[in-house]
């Protein structure tokens, strides 16, 4: 029943990070040490996840490099952007996710990590002060010396293939635009005229990665690709994209838990998430303009799962607050506190209470690392456009919002789809329904 309809991983992946900060040099690191045996990739799906094929007398439980081929670790070569221009060791050490011990094996490869120039806006992330920056004379400009940095990183580097990822800080708020974002003539038409209102420099790296051929995620709730205009390039050059914003701690309890609400169809009155982080994230999100781009996508999980018109009595009209404050003592070790108000038989209220004491980067890490190889699978196996089977990664799942489409933002789902996209590339019935 199986056969070959993905193209091999052969040769070389290179994975250019947007930003050389937490999130990027843990997870740098992290397949720097794994690959020496030094470290486990613990929390990545790619590494441990088993999924069954086949039914009956047939069916296996395989992990996902037995079903189709992916890239190795060993097969990995980084590359970054960065508004600083520390080296990757440097960075790490700054960021003080790591202990010296787990990064100092790896020292020699970390340092040789030197983040090119970065394409960045002030106006976007007011809260950054580097100056490891490209002089642009225009959006347009910024494009065509980021699409030189990827076809010079790909040649320096020997890759035979490049995936781009934002672990960047979040920008500001930039709402969809019709004018500017509902067509790639328009968007293209915006950059070349220098409209730095709509157009954000996430923008920019993703159309030079989708030009240059690489598949581009998006790991912060930025607009940069859920937009018409991207989705049309997307399938103009057959890349694929995805995002966005990585699933790591709130949102990943909060897509696994209102599950369990639905399921056993319990009422919601209220829920109330808040947030104490401590590291450049924290320090960007610190910023109203940047926060509110996040809200936007913490705020969207539960309406999807716990949706009024299906269950009126239960879900009519509760409260949803997120808040997220910069606390520096705390660093990269984020707390999350969730005050859920539920009620049950005859209307009696309860409250449920999560408190989340999680290492942002340390949760971030394995998600970089499957979205690269996934999105890379997915390239492979002729797939573009927006990849919905990485919902499972993603707190803001993409979606075609102008057709009525809806995310599907419960955890349990996501995994379904995850795991038929997978068995169908694999040449296996993508056999499990979403119900």
């Amino acid at each position: 029943m199986k056969n070959e309809i993905v193209k091999p991983a052969s040769g070389r992946l290179g994975i250019l990070v947007v930003g050389n900060g937490a999130v990027a040099t843990t997870f740098m690191a992290g397949v720097l040490m794994s690959r020496k045996g030094l470290a486990r990739p613990i929390g990545s799906m790619t590494q441990y996840d088993k999924i069954r094929v086949g039914k009956g007398p047939d069916k296996r439980y395989l992990k996902y490099a037995d079903i189709v081929p992916m890239a190795r670790l060993d097969d990995i070569v980084f590359g970054c952007w960065d508004v600083y221009p520390q080296n990757a060791y440097q960075a790490a050490v700054y960021a003080e996710v790591l202990k010296k011990e787990d990064i100092d094996p790896v020292r020699d490869e970390l340092e040789q990590i030197v983040p090119m120039t970065a394409a960045f806006d002030k106006n976007f992330a007011k809260r950054l002060d580097g100056d490891h920056v490209k002089d642009c004379q225009t959006r347009w400009d910024m494009v065509e010396q980021l699409r030189e940095d990827i076809r010079r990183f790909k040649s320096e580097k020997q890759c035979d293939r490049v995936v781009v990822l934002w672990a960047a800080s979040t920008e500001i708020y930039v709402p969809v635009d019709e004018e500017v974002h509902s067509t790639l003539s328009a968007l293209e038409a915006a950059m070349k005229a220098d409209d730095r209102q709509h157009i954000a420099p996430s923008m920019c790296y993703a159309y030079a990665a989708l030009a240059e051929g690489a598949p581009f995620v998006m790991g912060a709730p930025n607009t940069t690709v859920d937009i018409p205009a991207m989705w049309e390039m997307s399938e103009q050059t057959r890349v694929p994209i995805a995002g966005k914003d990585f699933k790591t701690g709130q949102t990943l309890v909060k897509s696994g838990f209102a599950p369990i609400i639905s399921t056993r169809c319990l009422g919601l009155n209220g829920w109330f998430s808040t947030n104490i982080l401590g590291n450049r994230d924290g320090l960007v999100l610190d910023e109203p303009a940047n926060f509110r781009t996040k809200e936007v996508s913490k705020l969207s999980t539960l309406e999807t799962i716990l949706k009024a018109d299906e269950q009126p009595d239960l879900y009519n009209d509760y409260y949803h607050k997120v808040r997220i404050n910069y606390y520096p003592p705390r660093n990269d070790n984020k707390e999350s506190w969730d005050n859920i108000d539920v009620f049950g038989w005859m209307g009696y209220p309860m409250q449920i209470k999560i408190n989340f004491l999680c290492r942002d980067s340390i949760l971030a890490a394995p998600v970089c690392l499957d979205l690269c190889l996934l999105i890379d699978l997915a390239a492979r196996a002729g797939r573009y456009g927006i990849q919905r089977f990485l919902s499972f990664f993603l707190k803001s799942p993409m979606h075609d919002y102008t057709q009525g489409e809806e995310a599907v933002n419960h955890l349990y789902r996501q995994h379904t789809m995850l795991k038929n996209a997978i068995r169908e590339m694999g040449g296996y019935e993508p056999d499990e329904e979403m119900d």
